[in-house]
C-alpha cells in the first residue's frame, strides 16, 4: 500500500493531463508549478535553485511564513504538510511581493495545483488561508 509521501511523489513527479489542457499549458501555470517544485524541493533538503522566482520568494521566507502563521494559527510551518507550505509560500509571494496578477487568479491557480499534487484536504486547507489573506484586505 503506497504511504502518502509516495502517493505525494508520484503525483509530484508523474506528469498528469487534464481536461482544460489550455491552462495546463499556459505559461503562467508552469512557472507556478515550477516555483513549487523549487520549493518543495528546497524544503526537503535540495538546495538547488531552480528558478529565479524561487530565489527570490526564499528571499521573502521570513515574511511569507509570518502570514501564513497569522492565517493558520492551527498549523506551526513545521507542521504543515511541505507541498502545502510550497503552494502557499509561492502564491502568498505573487500576491504580497508581485501582484500583476488579480487576486482570485492566484487564489484558483494555488488551489488547482495543491488539489493536484497535494492530498485530499490540500486544496481546502490552501483555500482557507489565501482566502483569509485576501478577506481581511478587501
Amino acid at each position: 500500500m503506497p504511504t502518502l509521501r509516495s502517493k505525494q511523489t508520484q503525483r509530484f513527479c508523474l506528469p498528469q493531463l487534464s481536461k482544460d489542457v489550455k491552462s495546463k499549458l499556459d505559461p503562467r501555470h508552469l512557472r507556478r508549478i515550477k516555483n513549487m517544485q523549487s520549493l518543495f524541493a528546497n524544503q526537503i533538503g535540495n538546495s538547488k535553485i531552480i528558478t529565479a522566482d524561487s530565489e527570490e520568494i526564499i528571499s521573502h521566507l521570513p515574511e511569507i511564513d509570518e502570514i501564513i502563521s497569522k492565517f493558520a494559527p492551527k498549523w506551526p510551518i513545521d507542521k504543515i504538510n511541505h507541498l502545502d507550505l510550497a503552494v502557499l509560500r509561492c502564491a502568498i509571494w505573487e500576491l504580497k511581493f508581485h501582484p500583476k496578477t488579480p487576486p482570485k487568479v492566484v487564489i484558483d491557480e494555488a488551489v488547482e495545483i495543491a488539489k493536484e499534487y497535494g492530498t485530499d484536504t490540500s486544496g481546502s486547507f490552501v483555500n482557507g488561508v489565501l482566502g483569509g489573506i485576501i478577506n481581511q484586505h478587501d
